[in-house]
């Protein structure tokens, strides 16, 4: 949303989204009260918004009406928003909610207890400051914010961790119960001190020119299409259809693998070995197989990051090549391994190994792996904290925090051909 639009009265002085960020606080502080009185219970029905309701929004309409219907869970939707009507209507009439094209509105709704954010990247972290100031729990997707928005991400970080509101990244991998047995057995001990990790997504397919259609070629902004919103705090663009539908060719809104893929297979390497904020990191990549006019991000893409703890990471990966070399696990994610001093640990077939490299007379062990990625199940685990207020979910906004910080600065660190430090005084990036 613009912060330069007419104000709502003359006599308020306020502009309107000012007045309607007032009365998102005001029917929050209505719905906290209630809660306040008589608690959250593990069976109390949750009413769910969803802000930005195309295709990935839509997947997560769809999880959440199994949920309901299917899954025994006392959850409701209640209501949808986005900025381009007809699809704005298709979702509202299919799922019999109420609709709005604005999301402070939508968070004025008291019926709303929970918020899934599904819009484009440079939008996500607004709107989850909005969510969680207006007191609703807030499920986002990746990335947290977009690759510029550095200083955004340090906001919603501060207002994360003083809301009573829960967070959880769309991070869904971390639902893989592999991820929370590796992080154990390396704070058991099982690999020594840990040294390395290494990760990466490969995967075929631009999304863009072709996996983004153009809903309506002949689309124009107006009352059907709020072009002045999806902008955001982006630099200010001629209106276009490809920008609008296939915004994630676009750096101003998305920023390629670096942003799109690699949450899902940094966050839980991230994790396991237990680090925070890089030291520094540097980054390749480039456009090396979708090259045509419009498309402005990488389709290639590695990274390294050194930390403090004397832990290095690298993530690599491409979307012109799906081959993985390794046992898949998810959509493309390349299996981790996580060396330490002692041992190192990675997947084979449907088991975690842990390998004593330096002692090649040590055998080896196995570890069955629980239970594989599962999304319906990253929902479950949301909804469950949100009526407990635990705000430790698979995917918690400090976690979230340490994670894109490492990938904005490899994006910057790209794009300017520089080394990216962390200055943990100031919590800054410095090239």
């Amino acid at each position: 949303m613009t912060d330069h639009e007419p104000s709502a009265s003359r006599g308020t002085g306020l502009t309107r989204r000012e007045f309607i960020h007032a009365a998102a606080a005001a029917g929050a502080a209505v719905a906290l009260t209630a809660h306040s009185r008589r608690g959250l219970g593990a069976n109390e029905r949750l009413g769910v918004g969803f802000i930005g309701v195309g295709g990935r929004g839509h997947a997560h309409l769809d999880y959440v009406h199994w949920l309901k219907t299917q899954g025994n869970e006392p959850v409701d939707i209640v209501a949808v928003c986005d900025v381009y009507r007809p699809r704005l209507s298709r979702a509202a009439e299919g799922y019999g909610a109420k609709a709005y094209m604005d999301h402070c509105e939508l968070l004025a709704d008291p019926k709303v207890d929970v918020v899934c954010i599904a819009t484009p990247d440079h939008l996500h972290g607004y709107q989850a400051i909005d969510a969680l100031k207006a007191g609703k729990h807030v499920y986002c997707e990746k990335p947290v914010t977009h690759w510029r928005q550095f200083d955004l991400l340090k906001q919603l970080a501060d207002v994360a961790g003083q809301s009573k509101g829960v967070f959880q990244l769309g991070t869904q991998a971390m639902s893989d119960g592999a991820w929370h047995q590796m992080k154990q057995l390396v704070k058991d001990g099982a690999i020594g001190k840990p040294l390395f990790g290494e990760t990466g997504f490969f995967r075929v397919g631009d999304w863009g020119e072709r996996g983004m259609p153009v809903d309506d070629s002949n689309a124009t902004p107006g009352k059907d299409l709020n072009w002045a919103a999806f902008l955001g705090d982006a630099p200010q663009r001629e209106f276009s259809v490809d920008r609008f539908f296939r915004w994630r060719l676009f750096e101003d809104y998305a920023g390629g693998p670096a942003t799109d893929l690699y949450p899902h297979c940094l966050t839980q390497v991230v994790d396991i070995l237990g680090v925070t904020f890089p030291k520094t990191v540097v980054a390749t990549g480039g456009i090396h197989r979708y090259e045509y006019e419009l498309r402005e991000v990488p389709d290639t893409f590695n990274l390294l990051a050194d930390y403090p703890e004397k832990v290095t990471i690298s993530v690599l990966g491409t979307q012109g090549n799906e081959f993985q070399g390794t046992t898949l696990r998810g959509s493309g994610q390349r299996v981790p391994i996580l060396r330490g001093w002692d041992g190192a640990l990675t997947i084979q077939d449907k088991d975690i190994v842990l390998f004593y490299p330096a002692e090649a007379k040590k055998e080896h062990k196995r570890f069955p792996i629980e239970h594989d990625e599962d999304m319906i199940e990253h929902w479950k685990n949301f909804l469950s904290c949100c009526r407990s207020g635990d705000k430790k979910t698979y995917s918690p906004a400090d976690l979230a925090y340490y994670v894109q910080t490492a990938l904005i600065m490899a994006s910057l660190a790209w794009r300017q051909g520089k080394v990216a430090k962390f200055d943990p005084t100031s919590q800054r990036i410095v090239l």
